[in-house]
């Protein structure tokens, strides 16, 4: 009868309710927050609500991932524990995959159905009858009703910062790619150099984007209220900042490791997961910048 390993079962941890606690008000805090800026109430408590929760979430990832690299270097974990890790992150990865093409396929059919049909156009053109003036087109410089929803004066040029920000992005997929060619030739120095590079890109990348959104803001018109482009662009573009953001904080942890001697060229999964994870967000910027920023 063929051996079974053995698994590693961790003791009971605070670690998924603290989780819980700080996703519930981290949510309720940005639902507070955009809900008074509708209201125009500036004195509203949902930035420091939110602040809060993301102290939570913060607090819970540097302790719980603190527990499984200590774990880890304890040599607790098995072969087994090992294909148990790659399939979360891959199932993680998949479920963000599923996250952004919701937000792709809202794209899609506001661009294709909905606009159009508000035009007077195809089978449900009748819905020109709530706006008999409205004429749609993409990018959508007119709104329906726009003492409502001011139209952007412009829209971002693509051949600028957008383009710039792809350079840097596809750039950092060939450095973190580099950098884990020099971890499984065990060579250290290049590791940390092609690592550290990779992070510069990152933060060079969230500084533009910076840059971009006060450009579209202040001399476009182009925010969050100006109809459903602003909408679709900063919902887009904003969340694909958030996990730049996270993706970068998860390569510097990982150079603190490499610097601390973590990892050799047999066991480095926890790097591994972490370029895993920006190879989709370069992806899904390439994406981003075709349909959102050039078609």
């Amino acid at each position: 009868m063929a051996s079974h390993e053995n698994y590693y079962v961790p003791a009971q941890s605070k670690w998924p309710i603290i989780a819980t606690l700080g996703l519930l008000i981290t949510v309720y805090g940005l639902g507070t927050w955009f809900n008074d800026l509708k209201a125009g109430r500036p004195d509203s408590n949902g930035p420091i609500i939110f602040f809060v929760g993301g102290l939570f979430v913060a607090y819970m990832l540097f302790g719980w991932f603190g527990n499984v690299i200590r774990e880890s270097r304890g040599g607790l974990y098995s072969p087994q524990m090992d294909r148990s890790f790659r399939w979360g992150m891959s199932w993680f990865i998949f479920s963000e995959v599923m996250f952004f093409a919701a937000f792709f396929g809202a794209l899609f059919y506001i661009r294709h159905f909905a606009g159009p049909w508000l035009g007077g156009e195809g089978a449900k053109g009748v819905s020109n009858m709530l706006w008999p003036n409205f004429e749609f087109a993409w990018p959508a410089l007119s709104n329906p009703d726009p003492k409502l929803f001011p139209p952007p004066k412009e829209v971002i040029d693509p051949w600028h910062l957008p383009l710039i920000n792809t350079i840097l992005l596809v750039t950092s997929s060939f450095t973190v790619t580099f950098a884990h060619h020099a971890l499984r030739k065990n060579k250290r120095g290049p590791l940390k150099a092609w690592l550290a590079l990779t992070i510069l890109l990152g933060l060079s990348f969230l500084a533009l984007q910076v840059e971009e959104y006060v450009h579209a803001y202040r001399e476009l018109g182009l925010t969050l209220g100006s109809g459903i482009y602003g909408a679709t662009f900063f919902m887009l573009t904003g969340f694909h900042g958030a996990h730049v953001t996270m993706g970068t904080l998860i390569l510097f942890v990982m150079l603190m490791r490499i610097m601390r001697g973590h990892f050799n060229s047999e066991q480095h999964f926890g790097f591994e997961a972490a370029a895993w994870y920006w190879h989709f967000v370069d992806v899904v910027w390439i994406g981003l910048f075709i349909f959102v920023y050039v078609l």
